[in-house]
């Protein structure tokens, strides 16, 4: 990868300790052996990690990119045995980790781990649902309230309001959770975003994350759920040529096969949490980005009944 090392302090922090029952709880456990405290110095650590790397990520190949995950940790912890557990691979997740699932916090706290012990292999973006007025509706509020306490939720919004909303990986693929912006002239305007940040209802920082593409669509129209746009295929071509980029990947809506493409192949959604809400027979997919930009996908089946 192409960040450049910075070091990081644990303090009284044991890490590894951490991350090994994280990744050992199984998937009927209703608790797990981590303090607040301890989920505390993990977000600030997190925060520095995050605000010493650009809101918009250049990485360089190969990489494995992660949809949605959404409380759904069992299902993340498949994801990582499907596709290698770090340091095995490089990761990069498109944001939405928390709300809807049963296992937000669980999610989160690996995810952040990761990210600090890994700063410069292991990516992380941000979501529509690491928004507070979001996530307080969704169940992670209630989660960190039940669990923990609401403190800890106000801690994790902290660390959401650093976390970058873009990656380009060799210059050639374009990533990010939620689409295209009608006022993005230049991949500069997101470099020069500052942090922390919160998403307004409207503008750039919203669209990237918010937006949807539309096939039935010609430009922009207004987006059904209430929030952004839509685009058609002709934005899409006109930003991949303005760009000179080859792919958007983005995460977003539910697609049944795990990840689904768009607009000839200049657009795929990747979608990482099978049976999502226990409710869709979706599979989840990873998507492997190799060395020579060559694009392929590890799909995960939905699994009955699910493991939530």
């Amino acid at each position: 990868m192409v960040m450049r090392r910075k070091s990081v302090h644990y303090g009284d922090l044991d890490l590894n300790k951490v991350i090994n029952t994280l990744v050992q709880v199984k998937p009927w456990q209703k608790s797990i052996d981590v303090s607040e405290n301890e989920i505390r110095m993990i977000c600030m650590l997190a925060r520095q990690i995050f605000l010493h790397q650009p809101m918009l990520l250049e990485l360089e190949p190969p990489l494995k990119i992660a949809g949605d995950i959404h409380g759904q940790y069992n299902d993340l912890l498949r994801l990582f045995t499907l596709a290698g557990f770090p340091p095995e691979s490089n990761y990069l997740f498109l944001g939405d980790y928390v709300d809807r699932g049963p296992k937000s916090i669980e999610t989160i706290v690996l995810l952040l781990c990761y990210k600090i012990k890994y700063p410069n292999n292991f990516f992380l973006l941000r979501g529509n649902h690491e928004v507070a007025n979001l996530n307080r509706i969704y169940g992670f509020h209630d989660e960190c309230k039940r669990r923990y306490s609401i403190k800890l939720w106000k801690t994790f919004q902290d660390v959401f309001n650093c976390m970058p909303v873009a990656a380009l990986i060799d210059n050639k693929i374009f990533c990010c959770h939620g689409g295209l912006s009608p006022t993005l002239r230049s991949l500069d305007q997101l470099k020069r975003i500052s942090r922390p940040c919160d998403v307004q209802e409207t503008g750039l920082l919203c669209d990237i994350l918010w937006s949807d593409p539309d096939s039935s669509v010609v430009g922009w129209a207004p987006n059904e759920r209430g929030v952004s746009y839509v685009f058609g295929v002709d934005v899409l071509a006109q930003f991949l040529q303005k760009m000179d980029l080859d792919i958007v990947v983005r995460g977003h809506q539910v697609v049944e096969d795990g990840y689904e493409f768009f607009g000839r192949r200049g657009l795929v959604t990747v979608f990482s949490a099978p049976n999502y809400c226990g409710e869709f027979d979706n599979a989840g997919a990873v998507m492997n980005v190799d060395e020579n930009l060559l694009c392929s996908f590890q799909v995960s089946a939905a699994t009955f009944p699910a493991l939530w």
